[in-house]
């Protein structure tokens, strides 16, 4: 943030170097204020070197405005002691210092929205350091100057002090309740205070729309700067928007609960607010039934972003007290680093997906397989030991070639999933009928017409049946090793995109390959199989292959929007209400109640 316009002494100075126009009393006035009424401070190193400003980012932009004045800010502390703190408040967005002087004259100095120390003055300060009074005119001319930087999204700070008699100090012991006077100030000048968007800010906002979030904008800057700012940053279109898109604090928080929740629908950007409006904001979209995020630094903050589904604190400039409320910190306090977390975010969730359906489409082929096996001839295809094997290159194997996936655009291209959506979607139920349908059907055909498919009948029977049972095994495995690539990209026809940069699930690929040749080749006596011949191998590969064409005609069937599991629900509650009306109209009522 940096000062980049200045009005002062009722003129305007387009920078520090035309301080040469204020007198003295009025230049020692605004040092004064800027040095004392802040929670920032300066070290100055010897040797000439740059001086190092610390603070919020506000508090530095106008220390640095104030050593450009040729502010000495060790020097201007010295020449007068603290008595009394008003610290920033966000909810008064103004904060104040009284300082004793030598003799018996206090200055109680005063900083914060312009707007706001504005209507406490009730004069003000010339550049001779002559004072007068704060006429209609001269108020005009003041909230157009505060508009016009507004408008050119500068933040607006206003200094303004009021002098006191020592003699009405309170003494020590009374000091700490001591409210400062805030009324008939003098005003000094405002600043206006430009915080640029940050590079790639814009595309972020504009790739958090496409993916179906919508980023709502709350600042304490009043409607003028916050419209400019989220004109800036892409959260407004339209620059002539009403309320309650753009909407004031103060508006928001008399609304009742219900106009609250309807408001806050269609709220981007909330001007002028507290803490406490924000947090208003997310509990209105929460009864929603909204996942909302929610960023924060301050100490104020913390109940916001307690509140929300996803708290994002800022690791440079977020006080312990929000991050210890948050659930995840920005290290860098950019916003583009939420679209990483949200990146991140879905391709976990869509990692998850993927292994629960390759998951699933191994057990259900295996369980059915089995079981109709054993239902029909009393013999099992897959021994203890094969399946043991299965379980571990699908569990074990599977779950770092899947779960590792890398995040790609197209997650950012998808919607937001709700949260009372389904984990398995209907084109996870799909893929894995299709493939399970496939699987079960060419293994059982094996098992029951397989020694004269495979031409066996001429073989020793015991022979015949341990090469049928070796094989459907081996077949079974390398279904699933191309299943494993089906289940890359549930929702894509190239399952192959992007494989050439995930050098795990490739390498995992090869060494379930390598494995299960050892097994059939050279392990027999512990897993029960028998040597193939290099035929048996490319009929096993070519069946397993087959599932990579069914997979891609399988998603050109489209699924309805509908989950799976309300078609059932609905069933139960038509059937349901032929017996109880009453009862099944209640139940409705409470599934769509919103959650808290």
């Amino acid at each position: 943030m940096t000062v980049v316009e200045a009005y002062f002494g009722g003129k305007k100075m387009d920078s520090p170097d035309n301080a040469q126009m204020l007198s003295a009393d009025v230049t020692s006035l605004i040092v004064e204020g800027i040095a004392q009424n802040t929670s920032g401070s300066i070290f100055e190193p010897e040797g000439g070197q740059e001086p190092e400003v610390t603070g919020s980012p506000t508090e530095k932009a106008i220390l640095s405005w104030g050593l450009k004045l040729g502010m000495k800010f060790n020097e201007t502390r010295l020449k007068s002691s603290i008595l009394h703190v008003f610290p920033f408040n966000s909810e008064k967005k103004r904060g104040g210092v009284a300082v004793h002087l030598d003799g018996p004259e206090v200055h109680i100095h005063w900083k914060g929205a312009a707007e706001i120390i504005l209507d406490s003055c009730t004069s003000w300060l010339d550049t001779d350091g002559s004072k007068h009074s704060m006429t209609p005119e001269k108020i005009a001319e003041f909230k157009k100057f505060i508009e016009d930087m507004a408008v050119a999204s500068l933040r607006c700070v206003a200094f303004a002090y009021i002098t006191h008699e020592m003699d009405d100090v309170p003494n020590e012991d009374q000091r700490a309740e001591w409210k400062l006077p805030e009324d008939n100030l003098i005003m000094l000048g405002i600043v206006g205070i430009k915080d640029p968007c940050r590079p790639g800010v814009r595309d972020s906002v504009r790739l958090c729309q496409a993916a179906g979030i919508k980023v709502r904008m709350v600042t304490g800057d009043n409607l003028q700067t916050a419209r400019a700012i989220a004109l800036e940053c892409g959260i407004l279109d339209d620059p002539n928007v009403l309320e309650p898109v753009i909407i004031e604090g103060k508006a928001f928080r008399v609304l009742s609960d219900l106009e609250r929740e309807e408001a806050a629908e269609k709220i981007s950007v909330m001007g002028r607010s507290s803490p406490n409006d924000k947090l208003l904001l997310v509990k209105a979209l929460r009864a929603r039934g909204h996942v909302v995020a929610v960023t924060g630094d301050g100490t104020n903050d913390a109940p916001a972003l307690h509140e929300a589904d996803i708290g994002l604190s800022m690791g440079i400039q977020g006080t312990e007290v929000a991050k210890e409320s948050s659930d995840i910190i920005i290290l860098d306090d950019n916003f583009a680093s939420v679209v990483r977390v949200v990146r991140w975010g879905r391709s976990v969730y869509a990692n998850i997906q993927k292994f629960i359906q390759f998951q699933l489409t191994v057990n259900v082929a295996a369980l059915i397989i089995n079981v109709v096996a054993a239902v029909s001839s009393g013999n099992v295809p897959l021994n203890a030991v094969q399946l043991l094997w299965v379980n571990l290159i699908m569990d074990t194997l599977g779950a770092l070639a899947l779960a590792t996936e890398p995040p790609t655009n197209h997650l950012m291209e998808r919607p937001p999933v709700g949260r009372r959506e389904p984990l398995i979607t209907n084109i996870m139920w799909r893929n894995l009928i299709i493939m399970a349908l496939f699987q079960v059907s060419v293994l059982l055909t094996l098992n029951f017409k397989g020694i004269s498919l495979l031409q066996l009948k001429n073989d020793d029977p015991a022979h015949a049946d341990k090469v049928k049972n070796t094989f459907i095994f081996n077949t079974f495995v390398l279904c699933q090793v191309f299943n494993e690539f089906n289940s890359r990209k549930p929702d894509e026809l190239n399952i192959f995109k992007g494989i050439s940069g995930n050098h795990l699930f490739i390498g995992i690929i090869a060494i379930t390959v390598v494995l299960q040749a050892l097994i059939v080749e050279f392990l027999g006596k512990f897993a029960s199989t028998v040597r193939l011949s290099w035929q048996l191998w490319l009929v096993s590969i070519g069946l397993a292959f087959f599932g990579w064409p069914l997979a891609f005609v399988g998603k050109l069937i489209p699924v309805p929007k509908r989950p799976l599991g309300e078609f059932f629900a609905c069933c139960c509650i038509c059937k349901g209400s032929k017996q109880a009306p009453d009862d099944a109209t209640s139940n409705d009522k409470e599934d769509n109640k919103p959650e808290p």
